[in-house]
């Protein structure tokens, strides 16, 4: 009897991990989201940012990590695949807290290098963003924003 070739996931899954290949470990991850949260608490307090950005940044890695989720489950079983691009752009839109914690809890998108250095870049635009919306060119921003949600 001859057996079948061997799926290419079931081969990834039976190979050892080179460290070159090897997933990074979540910690630097997890410190840059702490870090992050704190940041956003600290500039909250200071009243340099609206109070609402808290759960709006809470509610945006919600659905960004869902969005991850549900990617993984999708690769597994074959379905419809979010897109990259959709996972960049839901995480340059604020929800990339919680992309670094589906990356690693998840272990979703966590070794394909093209992929994570897009979402890295993506991170860091985000940074320059925050930091501009919590100097004084973002209070005009911030103002009209809050002007449209109050609406």
């Amino acid at each position: 009897m001859v057996r079948p070739a061997p799926t290419e996931a079931r081969r990834r899954r039976a190979a050892p991990l080179r460290a070159a290949n090897r997933p990074p470990s979540g910690i630097p991850g997890a410190v840059t989201v702490a870090a992050f949260a704190l940041l956003l608490g600290c500039t909250i307090l200071a009243g340099l940012l609206p109070g609402w950005l808290a759960p709006a940044y809470l509610a945006m890695s919600a659905l960004c990590f869902s969005a991850y989720a549900l990617d993984k489950q999708a690769a597994r079983t074959g379905g419809w695949r979010v897109s990259e691009r959709d996972l960049l752009l839901i995480g340059l839109a604020g929800g990339w807290p919680g992309a670094v914690l589906a990356q690693q809890w998840l272990r979703h998108k966590s070794r394909k290098q093209p992929f994570r250095t897009w979402f890295w870049c993506s991170v860091a635009v985000h940074g320059g963003l925050f930091v501009l919306l919590a100097g004084p060119w973002g209070r005009p921003v911030l103002t009209a924003l809050a002007a449209v949600q109050a609406r």
